[in-house]
């Protein structure tokens, strides 16, 4: 038979197609072979047995997904140099920063996650933080042809219990750190942490990084050899006399004993662990000190992360913290630099881990003056109530705080209240540039509203 496409959507029509027949949590795609085929499959990818169909039995549709697409694109994984970015938080930035630092040493680097694909000749979209294989293992071929000799990408939680990443063998997996996070779908922290980890041996990368100042990157590094990072704990690579400022932060960074002082435009502890997360990657590939702390110092800051947009009032910055863990890392670099009041908005995901959203509730109300409590992706779920789930949280800690369902009023609201040395945390979405409500994504930008009413008021 002659495959010309791969898909998994039953309702895509295709020619010569090879259809995927996987199941998820609310259907199984055995349940859609006979759609896939009248829509163009000549043969069926499937763990069971199916009459009157070209079938090919896999004991793991997921992972034979995973195989049959790399292999559909010549298995670009075996001719590149593929570094990957686990954790809870960090991983774009990590990736970035790595980028950054092999670009500024003379190598040609790209970067697949959460923010796309990114290449200087060429560019992608991505719904997922890693794509689905049929889009992952095409965005691999595409670079390789056009000249990349390393690709740095996000490897999710999801990433990994799917098979998405099975068929690549890392140069280097970084571990940057584990908090409670996607417990819908892994329903408990234990399910989550041991899926996170499952990836982090040597049968999967050359070398191993971990954060050795996280309980969860500890245990790796006591089970495998490790390079490790960390500012509290000793290890490989660590940072010392370290300054954060309105404008970027600086320390002396030790890589296996030999000296750089970093300077970058990056903001916040949490940069600090994620440039020594991207150093000691850089360090695994061969790079030295020298060309670590340059790409370091060189590097830009991440859309969407701790990302100040101009205001001409106070500081307002649009950051992804989307976690209590998260939230919690960004208001307390804020409240260092903060000379007025702390303002923080956010919102809670929809048909995601319920419990975090009182959790997020509480961590806002410790550090910040006042909260606005808003809608962030509420998807299928009613925004209100994912709102008075966070609020019970909220009210533990603090009363001063408003809630406003539409994100933009509350928007508005929040930069109407800033003064002269105020700052203002918009949280949750980052660079997104959409809204999910009931299914659709409708254009929203926080950054580009926040730009916006800026020019409205002279700024």
């Amino acid at each position: 038979l002659e495959i010309e496409e791969l898909f998994i959507f039953s309702g895509k029509k295709v020619r010569n197609g090879l259809f995927f027949a996987l199941s998820g949590e609310s259907s199984d795609g055995e349940n859609f072979i006979d759609e896939a085929v009248k829509n163009g499959a000549v043969a069926v990818v499937t763990e069971k047995e199916r009459a009157g169909v070209n079938c090919i039995i896999v004991d793991n549709a997921r992972k034979a997904y995973a195989f049959f697409s790399a292999a559909f694109y010549d298995n670009p994984q075996k001719k590149l140099k593929i570094i990957g970015a686990v954790g809870t938080n960090g991983k774009t930035t990590v990736c970035r920063v790595l980028s950054d630092i092999l670009n500024s040493s003379g190598f040609r680097a790209a970067v697949i996650g959460t923010l796309g694909v990114s290449y200087p000749s060429f560019s992608g979209a991505t719904s997922h933080t890693t794509p689905d294989p049929h889009l992952l293992y095409y965005y691999l071929d595409e670079l390789y042809k056009r000249g990349a000799e390393y690709v740095v990408m996000e490897v999710s939680a999801h990433a990994i219990a799917q098979k998405k990443v099975d068929p690549i063998f890392f140069s280097v997996l970084v571990f940057t750190n584990c908090t409670p996070d996607h417990l819908d779908y892994f329903k408990t922290f234990s399910v989550y942490e041991s899926v996170k980890t499952s990836i982090m041996n040597k049968t999967r990368a050359e070398f191993l990084v971990v954060n050795a100042d996280d309980e969860t990157g500890r245990k790796i590094a006591r089970k495998e050899p490790s390079i490790t990072y960390g500012i509290k704990t000793p290890s490989d690579v660590f940072a010392v006399n370290i300054k954060e400022t309105a404008d970027g932060l600086c320390y002396i960074m030790n890589v296996f004993d030999k000296l750089y002082e970093v300077k970058t435009p990056l903001l916040g502890l949490f940069n600090v662990y994620n440039g020594l997360a991207a150093a000691c990657a850089a360090a695994a590939l061969g790079l030295s000190a020298e060309q670590i702390g340059r790409g370091l110092s060189s590097s830009k800051r991440v859309p969407g992360r701790m990302e100040e947009v101009f205001y001409p009032r106070g500081k307002v910055f649009v950051d992804y913290a989307h976690t209590p863990d998260g939230l919690e890392k960004s208001l307390l670099f804020l409240r260092k630099i903060c000379k007025g009041n702390l303002y923080c908005l956010f919102g809670c995901g929809g048909n995601r881990d319920e419990e975090k959203r009182p959790a997020m509730g509480r961590v806002a109300g410790d550090i910040a003056d006042f909260v606005i409590l808003t809608s962030d992706n509420p998807r299928y779920e009613d925004p209100m109530l994912i709102i008075r789930r966070a609020e019970t949280g909220l009210r533990e800690s603090t009363r001063d705080y408003v809630c406003i369902e539409n994100r933009e009023t509350a928007i508005k609201y929040a930069l109407n209240m800033l003064c002269d040395g105020d700052c203002l945390l918009v949280a949750g979405k980052g660079a997104e540039e959409y809204q999910e409500i009931m299914g659709i994504k409708h254009y929203f930008s926080d950054k580009r509203l926040i730009t916006e009413i800026a020019k409205e008021c002279g700024g």
